[in-house]
């Protein structure tokens, strides 16, 4: 028994201390992106994923056309809705309106990849409630001069007006700068948002060929999600996801206490999921003497942030029973998780409304812990995100 408590204990420690590791080392690396020969400008298919609600996606087609860069085409697939509440019609934008009904992401991204009106060199997924900052294809065309045949951007959030927007969008701020920004800085791969990333073509055709997907279609909610079976298929082939914090997304954050289950019940059964893959990837990285796989397998195995500080505070108690010496250990371990939080929002120079809101993180994570008990029958619980948030880039970037 003692044993036992040890190693979970010392499990639990490595994982408090390990993000602030990762930001001390990131602190003195620095990689330096920058073309290889002339530049090209490459061809970006920008596919757009709507469900039961195509009008959302409007302003988000609106901050594409208005991008610097000029060599892309758009794909919307607006899945369940009536053609009627979308009329907007430009020669790079291509709509569907899928008969019969598809009801996956998968499913919709496969569909417009199949209807390409021309080869393109990288695509790119958007949700139908991001917007594209001018610069965004700009960003990810620099990155792709390097190279870089899978990158992510930075999404951020476009609505910081309830303390759940802001709790979550807290989340999103470190999870930028511990689980992206700093693993590609150190020479590993940022953790995929979901939304906001470009890979090559081929590679993503790639993707979408694998089992995983192919089996993944007939499960429906229950299907790992989307983004996690493409960052596990980049890193098996020790693909390198980096990271483009210019190129940014604006995201619909969660509004109300019940969104927040609903979101986070399936990321919470998707992390679940994902666990053997993470630790299969830990084992390719050992195997290959593979930092990226190693690092990229330690990153996305890590417990959500909730669960860890729960962890430590349990395992902490019982070991003033067992093991006064390893409860002092995880008491300072969880006192330096909390410090690098702070230090990671603070070096992503984050708005003073996200500071302002910090009190405000208890209530999200009750909500995140009442997600867990909703994981159990993903086909009834997992219900689609809604979004009723029509903003223009111009309003985010005060222009109006």
């Amino acid at each position: 028994m003692h044993t036992f408590f040890i190693s979970i204990s010392c499990i639990v420690l490595f994982f408090l201390v390990f993000p602030f590791l990762k930001v001390l080392i990131g602190l003195f690396s620095r990689l330096i992106i920058q073309p290889k020969g002339r530049p090209i400008a490459y061809d970006f298919a920008c596919i757009i994923t709507a469900y039961k609600n195509v009008g959302i996606s409007l302003p988000l087609v609106h901050s594409l056309l208005k991008q610097k860069y000029r060599n892309f085409h758009i794909y919307l697939v607006a899945d369940e809705c009536d053609p009627a509440e979308f009329n907007f019609s430009d020669s790079r934008l291509t709509t569907f309106f899928p008969s019969p009904p598809l009801r996956l992401k998968a499913k919709s991204i496969i569909y417009a990849v199949d209807r390409f009106e021309r080869p393109h060199n990288y695509t790119v997924i958007f949700d139908a409630d991001n917007l594209a900052h001018p610069d965004f294809l700009q960003e990810m065309n620099s990155y792709a001069n390097s190279e870089c045949k899978a990158i992510q951007g930075q999404r951020t959030a476009k609505n910081l007006d309830t303390i759940y927007t802001c709790a979550d969008a807290t989340g999103e701020f470190y999870k930028n700068y511990v689980e992206r920004f700093i693993p590609h800085r150190i020479g590993s791969s940022a953790v995929i948002s979901g939304s906001g990333m470009a890979v090559a073509s081929n590679i993503y055709q790639g993707y979408l060929n694998s089992k995983e997907i192919q089996q993944g279609k007939k499960l429906w909610k229950k299907m790992l999600q989307e983004d996690k079976v493409l960052q596990n298929f980049l890193l098996r082939n020790n693909e390198t996801i980096a990271y483009a914090p210019k190129a940014i997304v604006y995201d619909e954050k969660a509004t109300t206490g019940e969104q927040v289950e609903t979101q986070r019940s399936r990321w919470l059964y998707s992390y679940f999921q994902n666990i053997p893959n993470a630790a299969g990837l830990i084992w390719c990285g050992i195997k290959n003497c593979s930092f990226n796989q190693l690092l990229f397998g330690l990153v996305t195995i890590s417990p959500p942030l909730f669960i860890l500080l729960f962890s430590a505070v349990l395992l902490s108690l019982i070991g003033l029973l067992i093991n006064p010496f390893i409860s002092l250990l995880l008491i300072a371990g969880v006192g330096v998780f909390l410090l690098n939080i702070f230090l990671s929002l603070y070096l992503s120079n984050v708005p003073n409304n996200i500071w302002r809101a910090l009190w405000a993180i208890p209530f999200f994570i009750i909500k995140q812990t009442t997600a867990l008990f909703k994981m159990g029958n993903p086909n009834k619980n997992f219900k689609h995100s809604e979004h009723s948030r029509s903003v223009h880039i111009e309003e985010i970037l005060g222009e109006v």
